[in-house]
């Protein structure tokens, strides 16, 4: 298994963002802009975490993390959900389909951090001590994109 994290989100601003929380992180980024491309990058990089947004074009992030856990090869693998979906009732749908987690948009950056870290958990050194900036709170839209 190796130590990196694939995020399938399909809004290029989102993945900006994310990308730039977690790169004061040791961990490699791996990206997927929508649902069948996650797949394949999670069966081919084998990371330890996967972030996944639930409202994607071609698959929902539902239906992704029960194809993760229904499949002997990724079952073990950590599925976070990570989407604007917020309403009373979407965490719990979440963890029923299957996911070990669930964050919020607009994602808090010290939160994101702490739960990379604790999924990623043989590797507890990220760095506690930098200060906190402007981005301690991101803002992550939800995506409006449409599969063409």
């Amino acid at each position: 298994m190796n130590k990196g994290i694939v995020y399938i989100e399909d809004n290029a601003f989102n993945m900006r963002l994310m990308r730039r929380i977690l790169s004061i992180t040791p961990y490699q980024l791996y990206e997927a802009f929508d649902g069948a491309s996650g797949l394949q990058m999670v069966k081919m990089f084998r990371p330890k975490l996967v972030l996944i947004d639930i409202n994607l074009p071609d698959i929902d992030g539902l239906k992704i993390v029960k194809i993760l856990k229904n499949d002997p090869a990724t079952k073990h693998m950590h599925c976070v959900a990570l989407t604007a979906n917020a309403m009373h009732g979407d965490r719990e749908r979440c963890l029923e389909a299957g996911f070990d987690d669930y964050m919020a948009k607009p994602v808090v950056r010290r939160e994101v951090i702490d739960k990379v870290n604790s999924y990623m958990s043989d590797e507890k050194n990220l760095t506690e001590t930098q200060p906190m900036t402007r981005l301690d709170q991101v803002h992550v839209t939800s995506s409006s994109a449409v599969a063409s």
